[in-house]
């Protein structure tokens, strides 16, 4: 009986535990399966309170929110270059992010926290340059998917 009853008590415990937030790795590389120059992956789809954090495995690259391509409210963000940076993403929404030094080499990708509709019109109609145009277009035609 006092069996029963304890494990009674840990699966209430258990089911009343608060949500633990996840954390996904990104890698910031020279070169990937998707070619030159990329994060892997690329399109990170996470819950908000979830993190991301963003690892460096060749010297020259950081990651960094791109302009207008963030919910409103949230804050920007920007990690120095060779370093790692972890970021907690809060408001719904689809965030673009890049390599300063590689933007122009298409060294993008977008994280979507939860609902993407919050400024998912915004996100797409920020113009870009280099091959980071062909990379987004990609992006967000995956996240359709």
């Amino acid at each position: 009986m006092m069996k029963t009853a304890f494990r009674a008590a840990m699966a209430i415990l258990a089911l009343t535990a608060p949500a633990q937030a996840a954390e996904v790795e990104v890698k910031m590389l020279n070169r990937g399966e998707a070619g030159m120059m990329v994060f892997e992956p690329a399109l990170v789809k996470i819950a908000p309170g979830d993190t991301v954090r963003f690892v460096p495995t060749n010297p020259g690259h950081n990651a960094q929110s791109r302009p207008g391509m963030l919910p409103e409210g949230a804050e920007p963000f920007q990690g120095a270059m060779g370093k790692e940076i972890a970021v907690t993403f809060e408001k719904e929404g689809v965030y673009g992010y890049d390599c300063m030094p590689h933007y122009g080499m298409g060294m993008v990708g977008l994280v979507v926290v939860g609902d993407p509709s919050a400024n998912l019109d915004e996100a797409q109609a920020v113009k870009h340059r280099g091959k980071a145009t062909g990379r987004f277009e990609a992006l967000f035609a995956a996240l359709k998917n």
